[in-house]
C-alpha cells in the first residue's frame, strides 16, 4: 500500500504546475523544465486520482454486495465490479510505484561501448567483430550515430578490441544491460570435424561523461607518449604520437594510438577516461546503497556470463532472466533486440519494486 501523502503530493504537484504553466509568468528556461515535469506527471496522474478514491469506491460497492436487502442482480454486479476495481487498483499501484522509482541520471546519456575478444583465440576475435556489427545495425535502425574511437584488428577480419561512442536518444538506458561476458557456441570455418567450439567476448557499456560530470585535475594525470605500432597505429610509427594516460587516484589507464596527432590521441583518451571515472564513481555509490542486496540484472560485473549465442540451435539465451529467443539470426541483425531490452528492463523494475 502506498502512503496516502505520496499520492496527495503527486496530485497537488500536478495541479500547481498546471496553474504555473498557464499563468504566463515563467521565464523560458523554467518553462521548459516545468513543462517536462508536467508532461511526466501527466503519464501517471489519472492512476493517482483513481488510487486516491479507491477506498471510497470500494466501501460503497461493499455496502451493496453485503446488504441482505439488495437485489440479487445488483449484488452480483457489485461483486463483479469489486473484482475489477481491485485489479485496476493493483495495476495503478504498480504504475505509480514505477513512476516513483529513483531515476538513473545516466539513462539519457550517450554511451561508450567497449568490445574485447575473450577466451577462444581467433574465433573469439571473430565473435567480437560479429557483436560490433550487431551494435552497428542496431544503431542504424535507431538512427543513432556511432563513431569508432579505437580499433585493433586480428587476423581473418576479427577484432581484438574496439571502442566506439554512440550518440542519440536514450542510448545508455537501451544498452546498459549489455555489459558482461557474451559467449558463443558455433562451428568455426576452420573446423574440419564439424565440432562446436565455445568462445567469448566481453562488452562494457559506459555512460558518456561530459566535462561537467567529471572534473579531471592535471595533477592527477600521468601522461606517457610512445611510438604507435600494430593495427590502428601502423601508419604513424615514425613519431611518438601514441598516448597512455593514467588517472593516479583511481589507477585507471587509457592508451590511445589511432590518430597521427598526439593531441587528438590525448583528446580521445581523455574522453574514454572521463567515462570510466564517471562509471567508477557510480559503481562506488551503488555499492554503498545496496550492500545488503545484489541486483541480478546488474550493469557492472563484466566478468559475469550474461548471454549465450548458440548458432547450431539458432537461439540466444540471456542467463539473468532465463529468456531464450529462437531467432538468433534476426537478433544478430538487430531486428528483435528491443524484445530482449524490454524483458531486461521489466525484470530490473520488478526487482526494484520488491526492494521498495
Amino acid at each position: 500500500m502506498l502512503p496516502k501523502n505520496k499520492i496527495d503530493d503527486l496530485i497537488e504537484k500536478h495541479s500547481l504546475l498546471e496553474k504555473e504553466l498557464s499563468s504566463g509568468e515563467i521565464d523560458k528556461k523554467k518553462f521548459a523544465e516545468k513543462s517536462k515535469e508536467y508532461s511526466d506527471l501527466n503519464e501517471i496522474i489519472n492512476e493517482a486520482k483513481k488510487y486516491q478514491i479507491f477506498d471510497k469506491e470500494k466501501s460503497e460497492l461493499e455496502k451493496i454486495a453485503n446488504d441482505s436487502n439488495s437485489d440479487k442482480d445488483l449484488k452480483n454486479m457489485a461483486i463483479k465490479e469489486l473484482e475489477e476495481l481491485d485489479y485496476i487498483h493493483n495495476e495503478n499501484e504498480r504504475k505509480i510505484k514505477l513512476y516513483l522509482l529513483p531515476k538513473d541520471e545516466a539513462d539519457k546519456k550517450n554511451a561508450i561501448i567497449e568490445i574485447r575478444a575473450g577466451t577462444g583465440g581467433l574465433e573469439a576475435s571473430l565473435f567480437a567483430s560479429d557483436l560490433f556489427k550487431m551494435y552497428e545495425k542496431i544503431s542504424n535502425k535507431k538512427k543513432w550515430f556511432m563513431e569508432v574511437i579505437s580499433i585493433s584488428k586480428s587476423d581473418a577480419g576479427g577484432l581484438k578490441e574496439v571502442i566506439a561512442s554512440i550518440k542519440g536518444k536514450n542510448i545508455y538506458s537501451t544498452l546498459k544491460y549489455e555489459s558482461g561476458v557474451h559467449r558463443v557456441q558455433r562451428v568455426p570455418d576452420t573446423e574440419t570435424q564439424g565440432r562446436v567450439h565455445t568462445s567469448a567476448a566481453t562488452v562494457a557499456v559506459l555512460p558518456e561523461a561530459e566535462e561537467v560530470d567529471v572534473k579531471i585535475e592535471e595533477k592527477d594525470l600521468r601522461i606517457d607518449v610512445f611510438r604507435s605500432s600494430g593495427p590502428g597505429g601502423q601508419s604513424v610509427n615514425t613519431t611518438d604520437s601514441a598516448v597512455r594516460i593514467t588517472h593516479i587516484p583511481t589507477g585507471l589507464v587509457v592508451s590511445q594510438q589511432d590518430e597521427k596527432s598526439q593531441i587528438r590521441n590525448k583528446e580521445k583518451g581523455l574522453k574514454i577516461l572521463r567515462s570510466r571515472i564517471y562509471e567508477y564513481e557510480r559503481q562506488k555509490q551503488d555499492e554503498k546503497r545496496s550492500q545488503d542486496r545484489k541486483n541480478k540484472i546488474g550493469t557492472g560485473d563484466r566478468s559475469e556470463r550474461i548471454r549465450t549465442y548458440n548458432f547450431p540451435q539458432g537461439r540466444v539465451t540471456d542467463h539473468r532472466i532465463n529468456l531464450t529467443l529462437h531467432k538468433l539470426n534476426e537478433f544478430m541483425e538487430g531486428e528483435i533486440f528491443d524484445e530482449m531490452v524490454e524483458n531486461l528492463n521489466l525484470e530490473a523494475q520488478n526487482e526494484e519494486l520488491l526492494n521498495l
